[in-house]
C-alpha cells in the first residue's frame, strides 16, 4: 500500500496533510508511479482521499488534462467517477468545461455508472456548462451520449441551448441545431435497409410508359433530366449517406455484435465498453444508517388521525354473535413521580378567604440571609 507523501505541490493539501501516493500521482501527472500504485492495490480510503477543495486525483487530472492519468484511472476498482468536490462539481463536469474532448470521450466511455444528469450547487448539469464556456465539441458527445437537453436550472429556469444563447456562445448554438436536425439513426438497428427509398417508385413509373417516340429518344439522349435534386434526396445524396454518415452499412456491421437494437442517438444514454463487454465493477456501496431495534414501551406508536377514527369506527360498530370480535388495544398510561413541594403556603388566621401569594424556597433563603446580615450590622 503507498504511502503519505509531503505536500509540495500547488494544489490546497488536506488539513492533516496524509495525502497517498495515488493522488500525488495524479496531481503530478506522473503515469508510470500511477501504474505502479494501481499493481500494488489500493485501499477504498486511498482512492476516495480528497483535498483542502474536496477534488480527488481525477478531478484534477480531468482539471488539468492529464490524459494518461485518466485512462489508467478507469481500473481503480473503488474510484466513485460521481463525487463531487465542495462547489458540486464532479470530473466530468471540470473536463467539460475546461474543454478537454479527449478526457470526456474517455469519462463517457470507460467509466461505467457515469451520471451526466448530476448537478453542482448552483443546478447546472456538466453539459449545461460546456455550453456556458462555448465548449461545442464537449457539447456535442455529451448530447451523443445521451444528456438531457431539456433539462432546466432550478434558479433561471433555463436549457443549455438558452445558456448558450444567453452566454453568446454561438458555436455552441450552431453545433446543438445541427445535431436536432439529424434524423434518427435507426439505420444501426436489425431493421435497416440500406436501398434506395425512390428506386421501386421510379422504376415502375419506368415500365408504365409506352415506348418512346424517335424524337423522345433523342431528346433524352441529348438532355440530363432529373426526377428530383442528385443532392437533395436523390441517388447522389443517397450514395453518399450509406458511404459516409451514420447512415453506412459499414458501421451497421460493426456496431451489430454490441448494440444492434440500441443505436446511438440525441437524449440516449450509450452504454460504456466495460457495461457492453460485461466487467463493469459494481457500484460503491451506500452506508445504511443503524436500524434501532424497538423494545418492549408501555405507550403505544404515534398514528394518524385518519386510522384512529378508523380503528374508533370499527370499534363503535354494532356487533352480534356471528360476528368475529375486535381485538381492542390495550392502552397501559404511566404518571410521572410528582417533584418535592417547592413553595410554602403563606399562613392565613381564621375566617381570612383572600389567597395569599405563596413563598418560594429560594425566597425564604433570601429573607434569612438579609436577617442575618441585619443582625450582624446592628451588633457591629
Amino acid at each position: 500500500m503507498s504511502e503519505a507523501l509531503s505536500c509540495s505541490s500547488n494544489e490546497t493539501p488536506a488539513p492533516d496533510c496524509l495525502l497517498g501516493a495515488l493522488y500525488w500521482a495524479c496531481v503530478r501527472n506522473d503515469s508510470a508511479q500511477l501504474q505502479a500504485t494501481l499493481d500494488e492495490g489500493v485501499s477504498p480510503e486511498e482512492a476516495t482521499q480528497v483535498d483542502g477543495n474536496g477534488r480527488t486525483g481525477l478531478m484534477v487530472a480531468c482539471y488539468h488534462g492529464f490524459r494518461s492519468v485518466v485512462a489508467l484511472l478507469s481500473r481503480c476498482p473503488f474510484l466513485d467517477v460521481n463525487q463531487q468536490d465542495k462547489e458540486g462539481d464532479t470530473a466530468l463536469m471540470l473536463a467539460a468545461q475546461a474543454g478537454h474532448v479527449p478526457l470526456v470521450s474517455l469519462l463517457l466511455n470507460y467509466y461505467s455508472g457515469l451520471d451526466l444528469e448530476r448537478r453542482d450547487q448552483r443546478g447546472l448539469t456538466a453539459l449545461m456548462k460546456a455550453a456556458v464556456r462555448n465548449r461545442s465539441e464537449c457539447v456535442a458527445a455529451l448530447l451523443m451520449a445521451g444528456a438531457d437537453l431539456t433539462a432546466v436550472d432550478p434558479v433561471r429556469g433555463k436549457t443549455a441551448l438558452e445558456w448558450a444563447m444567453l452566454t453568446d456562445s454561438f458555436d455552441t448554438v450552431q453545433r446543438i441545431w445541427r445535431l436536432l436536425r439529424r434524423p434518427h439513426v435507426e439505420q444501426l438497428s436489425q431493421h435497416y435497409q440500406p436501398e434506395w427509398p425512390a428506386l421501386p417508385r421510379l422504376v415502375a413509373q419506368a415500365k408504365g410508359h409506352v415506348a418512346p417516340s424517335i424524337l423522345e429518344r433523342l431528346q433524352a439522349s441529348l438532355s440530363l433530366l432529373f426526377v428530383q435534386s442528385p443532392q437533395e434526396g436523390g441517388v447522389l445524396d443517397h450514395l453518399v449517406t450509406i458511404t459516409t454518415s451514420l447512415a453506412s452499412p459499414f458501421l451497421t456491421t460493426a456496431c451489430h455484435t454490441l448494440c444492434p437494437d440500441r443505436p446511438p442517438a440525441l437524449g440516449t444514454r450509450s452504454k460504456s465498453v466495460p457495461e457492453l463487454l460485461g466487467t463493469a465493477p459494481p457500484p460503491p456501496l451506500v452506508p445504511q444508517p443503524l436500524q434501532v431495534v424497538p423494545g418492549p414501551q408501555d405507550l403505544t406508536p404515534y398514528q394518524s388521525p385518519q386510522s384512529v377514527l378508523s380503528m374508533c369506527s370499527q370499534w363503535l360498530q354494532p356487533r352480534d354473535s356471528t360476528s368475529p370480535k375486535l381485538q381492542v388495544p390495550k392502552i397501559l398510561l404511566s404518571k410521572a413521580p410528582s417533584s418535592p413541594r417547592q413553595c410554602k403556603p403563606e399562613l392565613r388566621p381564621a375566617g381570612h378567604r383572600r389567597l395569599a401569594l405563596p413563598i418560594w424556597r429560594y425566597q425564604e433563603l433570601r429573607m434569612q440571609r438579609r436577617s442575618q446580615e441585619e443582625a450582624r450590622y446592628a451588633q457591629s
